[in-house]
This record gives C-alpha cells, sequence and structure tokens, in this order.
C-alpha cells in the first residue's frame, strides 16, 4: 500500500484517550513460567505455519489475534493468569510468525541461485536470529516516539487489545483472575473447528489425493494459448477473507493482466513451445517470459515504496532524537522521580551491547562467502544501516496500514539493489559470489523489516492494556529465538515434500515461493546477466501506470486503491492462486454487509485463521515422513505414495472447497447476528 503522507499528529488514534485496562501503579504477573511455554510452543508452530502459507501463496497474515485468542483459552485452564500474561503470550507468538515471513522472502533465494543444496542449519539460523533481534533492538527507541508523541493508530494493535479486553475481566480493580470468558472460549472453539477442516481437507488433497489441488485448464486459440484456474485450498481462501475484497482483487487483476491479457499476447506475437499440451505450454510461457514482467512492476513498486517513505523516514529520526533526550531527562535524578512501570523500555546498555554483538556472526558469514575480510566488514556495516532503516520504516508504516500490510517485499527490493551496486563496485560485475553476498545482506534486513511493523504493533497493544515495555521486548527476543530454531527444520521438510520455486521431475508442482524466485531473479541478473530486460521494462512501464492510477484514485478520495505491490505480486502468482484468494475476498465483503459494523466479524477472521494454521499445520506433518525418509533410507520416503493420480480429478474438491465457503461464511454471518 502506497505510504500516506499525513504527518503523525494527524493520525490520532480516539483510543489513545483511554486509560489503559492496567494502571501504571498496578503491578500483575506478566513473565510466568507457564507463559513463557506457551509462547515458545506457540511461536514456533506459528512459525512454521506462516513459512508454509508464504512459500505457498507469496503471501503471509499477521498472527496476533490467533495468538491471542489461544492463549486466553489456554491459559484458562490455569488457576490463575490475567490480561498482561495473555499480552505476553501473543507478543512473543506474532513475533515468530512475522520472522518467518522475513526468512521466506529471502533466504529460499541462495538454493534457486545453487550457492546452497539443502538449508544450512546454522547459517540460516543465525541469520533469522540476528535479522530478527536487530528489528527488535532497533525499533525499542521507536516505541515512545510513534506510540506515546506520535500516537500513531497501529489498527492491528488496537484489534489485538480489542480481543484481549473482551476475553478478560475488566470490572472492579483488575486482579489475576481467569481470563477464559465466555467470548474467548467461543473463539477458542471456532480457531480450533477451523483448523480441524483446513487441516482435513489437505490431508485429502495431498495426502490421500482424493482430489487435485487445482480446477485448471487451457486451451489452444491461433498460434496462441488461454488459461483459466482456481487453486482448491482453504487457506487460501482464508487468506482471501483475512485481506479483505480490495486487495484480493487487486491482486486477481494483477493475476488477469498476466495470464489473460499478456499470456495470450505472447503466444499470438512470439508462438509458443511446440509439442507440449495446452496447460504445459501455458506454465512454460508464464514461468520463462510473464513472471518477469510481474519483476518489473515489483522493482518499480520497490522504489516508489523507497521514495514515498522518505518523509516517515526523517519523521522517525526526528522522533527517535526527541525520545532518547525526554528519556534521559526522566532518568536524571532531579528530574523527581522514575518512569512509570508502564514507561519503562530496555536501557541503552540492553540495546546497543547486543547490538554490536549480534554483528560479528553476520561478519564472519560474509568472510565465508566473499573471501575479503574488508568487503565483509563493509557488508555487515551496510547490512546494520539498512536493518536500521528498514525496521524503522516498517515500524512507522506499521503505525499507519497496519503491520500485514507492510511493504516488506518493496523494501527488500530496494535493499537488494542497493546491495548489489554496492557489491559490483567492490567485486566486480562477474564475480560469482555476488548473488549470495547480495541475498544475504537482503536476507537479514527482510528479516528486521518483518520484525520491525510487528513488534511496533505489540508494543501498541500492551499500551493500551498498560503492559510493562520492556518485560514485552524481552518476550520479543525469546519468541525470535524460537522462531529461528524450527523454522530450518521447517523449510526441510517442505522442500523435500513438494519442492520450492522450480518444477522439477522429483516435484512438478512445487511451492512457488514468489518472492524468493524474485530476490533469486535480481542477484543472478546483476552480476550475472539473462534477465530478459525487454519484459522487465514492460513491468516497469505497466507499473508506473498503477501508480499513476492510484494517484488518480487517491485524489478523487475514493476507498478502492490500486497498491502497486499488490498489482505486481497478482502479476507474478499463478492466476490458480490468486483467483482462490479472490474468492476468500467475496465471502468477506458478503459477510461484511450481514454484519453490524459493516466488517467482517471477529469470529468470521478467526475461522478465516483457523482454515489458514490448519492447512499449514498439515502441511507440514504431510512432510515429516519424506523428511525421515531422505535422513534414514530404510524409512518409506512417502507412506501416501501409494495413492495414484485422483480418478475424480478435482471435482471433489470443488465440492469441498463450497461446503468450507459455506462454513466461513455462516461462522462470520451468525456471530454478526448473535450481537445485534
Amino acid at each position: 500500500m502506497a505510504p500516506s503522507n499525513s504527518s503523525p499528529s494527524s493520525t490520532t488514534a480516539p483510543v489513545d484517550a483511554q486509560p489503559p485496562i492496567t494502571p501504571a501503579e498496578v503491578s500483575l504477573p506478566e513473565i510466568t513460567p507457564k507463559a513463557v511455554i506457551l509462547s515458545v510452543v506457540l511461536a514456533a508452530v506459528l512459525a512454521g505455519a506462516n513459512a508454509y502459507l508464504g512459500l505457498f501463496a507469496g503471501m503471509t497474515v499477521s498472527a496476533s489475534i490467533p495468538a491471542a485468542v489461544a492463549s486466553m483459552a489456554i491459559l484458562r485452564l490455569c488457576r490463575e493468569s490475567n490480561i498482561l500474561e495473555n499480552n505476553i503470550v501473543q507478543t512473543a507468538a506474532s513475533s515468530g510468525e512475522a520472522l518467518a515471513a522475513g526468512v521466506i522472502f529471502t533466504i529460499p533465494a541462495l538454493l534457486l541461485i545453487g550457492h546452497w543444496t539443502v538449508f544450512e542449519y546454522w547459517q540460516t539460523a543465525s541469520i533469522a536470529l540476528v535479522g530478527g533481534i536487530l528489528g527488535v533492538l532497533c525499533t525499542i527507541p521507536l516505541r515512545r516516539a510513534l506510540i506515546v508523541e506520535a500516537r500513531l493508530r497501529f489498527p492491528e494493535g488496537v484489534a489485538t487489545a480489542e480481543v484481549l479486553k473482551v476475553g478478560s475481566p475488566t470490572a472492579g480493580p483488575p486482579a489475576a483472575a481467569p481470563s477464559g470468558t465466555p467470548e474467548a472460549r467461543a473463539g477458542f472453539r471456532t480457531l480450533l473447528m477451523a483448523g480441524v477442516v483446513g487441516g482435513s481437507v489437505k490431508f485429502c488433497e495431498s495426502g490421500l489425493r482424493v482430489w487435485s489441488e487445482a480446477l485448471e485448464g487451457a486451451g489452444q486459440v491461433g498460434r496462441t494459448i488461454l488459461y483459466g484456474g482456481v487453486n482448491l485450498s482453504a487457506a487460501l481462501l482464508g487468506v482471501g477473507f483475512i485481506i479483505g475484497l480490495n486487495t484480493a482483487l487487486v491482486v486477481f487483476a494483477g493475476g488477469v493482466v498476466g495470464w489473460l491479457v499478456l499470456l495470450p499476447a505472447y503466444g499470438a506475437i512470439v508462438g509458443v513451445p511446440h509439442g507440449l499440451a495446452p496447460l504445459d505450454a501455458a506454465r512454460a510461457v508464464w514461468g520463462a517470459q510473464i513472471r518477469y514482467v510481474g519483476i518489473g512492476a515489483m522493482l518499480v513498486g520497490g522504489l516508489w515504496t523507497l521514495f514515498g517513505l522518505r518523509r516517515p523516514v526523517l519523521e522517525s529520526v526526528r522522533y527517535l532524537h526527541a525520545a532518547y533526550r525526554l528519556t534521559t531527562a526522566r532518568a536524571l535524578p532531579n528530574h523527581g522521580g522514575s518512569l512509570a512501570r508502564t514507561d519503562r523500555d530496555a536501557s541503552l546498555p540492553w540495546i546497543a551491547i547486543p547490538f554490536l554483538m549480534s554483528l560479528v556472526p553476520m561478519a564472519v558469514i560474509y568472510r565465508g562467502v566473499v573471501d575479503d575480510v574488508f568487503v565483509a566488514v563493509i557488508m555487515t556495516v551496510a547490512m546494520a544501516l539498512a536493518a536500521f532503516l528498514f525496521s524503522s520504516v516498517a515500524a512507522y508504516m506499521a503505525g499507519l496500514v497496519g503491520s500485514s500490510s507492510n511493504p516488506v517485499s518493496g523494501v527488500t527490493i530496494a535493499t537488494l539493489m542497493l546491495a548489489a551496486g554496492l557489491l559490483v563496485m567492490l567485486l566486480g560485475h562477474g564475480n560469482p559470489a555476488g548473488p549470495a553476498a547480495t541475498l544475504l545482506i537482503g536476507a537479514v534486513v527482510c528479516c528486521a523489516a518483518a520484525m520491525g511493523g510487528d513488534n511496533l504493533q505489540d508494543l501498541k497493544t500492551g499500551h493500551l492494556v498498560g503492559a510493562t515495555p520492556w518485560k514485552q521486548q524481552i518476550m520479543q527476543v525469546i519468541g525470535v529465538v524460537s522462531g529461528a530454531i524450527v523454522i530450518v527444520p521447517v523449510l526441510t521438510l517442505l522442500q523435500a515434500k513438494y519442492g520450492i520455486g522450480e518444477p522439477t521431475i522429483t516435484h512438478p508442482h512445487p511451492l512457488s515461493a514468489p518472492q524468493a524466485t524474485l530476490m533469486a531473479s535480481l542477484a543472478r541478473g546483476v552480476f550475472r546477466g539473462g534477465l530478459p530486460w525487454g519484459l522487465v521494462g514492460l513491468g516497469m512501464g505497466i507499473g508506473l501506470i498503477v501508480i499513476l492510477l492510484d494517484r488518480h484514485l487517491e485524489g478523487r478520495g475514493s476507498t478502492f486503491r490500486l497498491p502497486v505491490l499488490a498489482v505486481a505480486l497478482g502479476i507474478y502468482l499463478p492466476l490458480k492462486l490468486s483467483a482462490a484468494i479472490l474468492f476468500g475476498g467475496l465471502l468477506a465483503a458478503g459477510a461484511g454487509r450481514g454484519s453490524a459494523g459493516g466488517a467482517p466479524t471477529q469470529q468470521g477472521l478467526l475461522f478465516a485463521a483457523g482454515l489458514v494454521t490448519g492447512e499449514a499445520l498439515m502441511g507440514i506433518l504431510l512432510a515429516v515422513p519424506v523428511g525421515l525418509g531422505a535422513l534414514w533410507p530404510a524409512i518409506s520416503s512417502d507412506p501416501f505414495a501409494q495413492f495414484e493420480k485422483p480418478p475424480l480429478g478435482p471435482w471433489p474438491g470443488v465440492l469441498v472447497l463450497a461446503a468450507v465457503a459455506v462454513l466461513l461464511y455462516r461462522s462470520a454471518v451468525a456471530s454478526a447476528g448473535s450481537r445485534r
């Protein structure tokens, strides 16, 4: 989404006028043993689920609200729990989910360029850990600037706070009381039921192979080909419901441009591969030609994002300086007292020392890639500066539009282009280490940017419920560590079961990993050449047209917008994915018309989140035997290999997906009706 040009003062959220539910003078247990254990488990689970979703669909969703609901429902089984304990759990859990987004957007590209053949555990974990910690540390000083002083909206943080308030007792003085209200229990049941539904659909499709993964087809028309298709995924239905009709429609519009306009036009002008079935020919033309148009559009989108964020960056730096001065003044003995509990961030030594220590492992990794100490040091410094810049940008953008709408792909593209330019000067144009070195810088920065927006959303939630900031910041680091530990085995399993990026004989229908494939193409193109610059230029032209149309809509005050990165992603994604996402967006619009507030209800959003999580976890579980088979050949690599190609094709899946859509719609509308 294009950034707003309004100043921070103009984005004041009225909810900030409300006092926190837990006053500063009241101290409740926050970091407890049961909260830490639950945080680690949820962070690991959500990191794995988001890794699958991002590789599959090229999109990730915020897990703060599902984590809050799950936390409230589970902690109610304990004798005592409270709203701040619940807030601690969702803080750490959502950190693990955000870290996964940063990893899957970049790390698989190292396999796609041939630098790795498998995911290197310690290097991948180090990259994720360093990027995540830098994202946490760089945004700690911005809490006061953006939340307390600027009072930015942080819409997802506000929504999560409302969920926590609904699920916790608020009458009378805050106390350590059970947090499992009927609303929380109902929300957890919805989340659990939807998870079972999503997992069952995935098991039948990918495990038992009862139906095909998609309903699709293509036909020869003269010299060219026409294609149409929709993926039969419950998770994609949930993604479309969560992001809403506007974004889903824009992504689908990009798919229409790529598959229904550019692909037939290319076939009519140039022709299509001979000797292939129409469906295979359509996939071949898209993979070898049309997706580079999406790359061009993403390049323009990334540069436009960077240009549009010039004012927020300057504002962030100004607020950062002012916040440090204010915090230092309040901490002086002659100030008359220390900071209140609800205003205490981690101190400067706890920011500076871990920041410097985190640079050491990356310098070692960079040294191993480029085999030059001086270049490795320059890369480390550039990485640290970019991580601070873009995590701050992501934090500011999360305050304006929410962390799910943060253009992390755009800032990562900008980072790659800047890093590639720097490394070309240091290493030379044809250096074989250049693509890997570029991606390693981009991977850390991408993780930091993904964490930056999520961190501030969680700190906004804590601000509204009366949490202690430094305790939340500790739990954000715990969430990062949990996600970094689990993400490599998850990626390894998914690679073994489904394949990632490019189709092969073993994995003809791999997880598309659109962002990672894009990053790999950019890194290879800069250092090795081979990019079809004519098609990239066409994509850049389309991106400029989309930007002009979006500016026109903004000038007219239209509620419908055309974010260029969403259009570019649609061009780059298989049409069958964006079609399924569109159906989810249409369901959200229909459910919104049936609700009291004109927007999908919390129960509907929880059901959609459950579909996403259930399918993702089942996808990972189905990959476990394949991963074990790779380690121990005596074990069957795939116990479901005995199931042949679905005899009825996709049609059973069409009926099942229709039933899931009905359940999702009824869940949203029924909960709206019960509130009237």
